[in-house]
């Protein structure tokens, strides 16, 4: 997260650089975070196509506790449910309940139920790798998983468009949408392309990754100057102010709780949105 180092190890040319490091005391540097640490060296199978980084591990390990999960929750399903059965559906009738049948109604709730379920507690589970101990990265910051999971989700809405309307008429709806005078297709139509089919998935897939980057990036931040303030840098009268950063570290990560969950919430209920207005000719 942060490295230290003798300021007479520094390279003179690098010891003014205030762009990457803060100088704060004789005995050392204090190393903003940077973006570089979402891209760590190879762990297992280096240089070829399966290869795996600290990153890569924390979404497999994370995917996997999910499923184990919801494995021991439904494996010997009871009429009246207890313990992690209980849990497990309270966890399924939320997203069943407050995103699939809210939006999409009982029938098409309970047939996309599977994905928006999927989409749900993925995006949370690997969201909230960034504040699990040891782990202290949430995986979804990086491109790969929600470029994935907007290319699912674009796939989704398109193909239950074309399949209620079929081709002809999902492209209708969507490029020339009832109700406009003809002459100002001239102007919705491109504006209805970019929006349906490049805009949704790209701003699913951004707002999901910059959301939990910037996250990842304060909580450094705080926690690795409250770090260096109280124990590096040497000076007592900094330390009152490593406190103060280890507070404010500490109600963020509250703050970031429910941003992660409120993320997973977004994505899927959006999807949901766009997979309901895909079904439905007029808008």
């Amino acid at each position: 997260m942060y490295a230290t180092v003798r300021a007479e190890e520094v390279p003179a040319a690098t010891q003014g650089d205030q762009l990457d490091t803060l100088v704060l005391a004789e005995g050392g540097e204090f190393h903003k975070p940077a973006i570089e640490e979402f891209f760590p060296p190879a762990l297992l199978f280096e240089g070829t196509p399966f290869e795996l980084d600290r990153v890569m591990l924390i979404r497999i390990l994370m995917t996997v506790v999910l499923a184990a999960f919801f494995l021991i929750a439904m494996r010997r399903p009871k009429l009246v449910p207890r313990g992690i059965q209980n849990l497990g559906e309270m966890a399924l009738d939320f997203v069943r309940i407050n995103i699939a049948e809210d939006v999409l109604g009982k029938e098409n709730g309970r047939r996309f139920l599977p994905l928006l379920t999927t989409f749900f507690f993925l995006i949370w589970a690997t969201n909230l790798s960034g504040i699990i101990p040891f782990l202290n990265m949430p995986s979804t910051a990086r491109i790969g998983l929600p470029l994935a999971l907007a290319v699912v989700a674009y796939l989704a809405f398109n193909y239950a468009g074309i399949k209620a309307q079929g081709v002809g008429g999902y492209l209708k709806s969507n490029l020339f949408p009832p109700g406009v005078p003809k002459p100002l297709y001239v102007l919705v139509t491109p504006i209805e392309l970019v929006s349906v089919f490049l805009i949704r998935p790209g701003t699913l897939m951004i707002r999901l990754m910059a959301n939990m980057l910037a996250g990842h990036m304060a909580l450094v931040l705080f926690f690795s100057a409250a770090w260096y303030l109280m124990f590096q840098a040497g000076d007592l009268v900094l330390a009152p102010a490593g406190f103060l950063s280890l507070v404010m570290g500490l109600m963020f990560t509250l703050f970031e709780l429910m941003v992660q969950f409120l993320q997973a919430y977004i994505f899927t209920l959006l999807t949901a949105v766009y997979i309901d207005g895909a079904l439905h000719a007029e808008h």
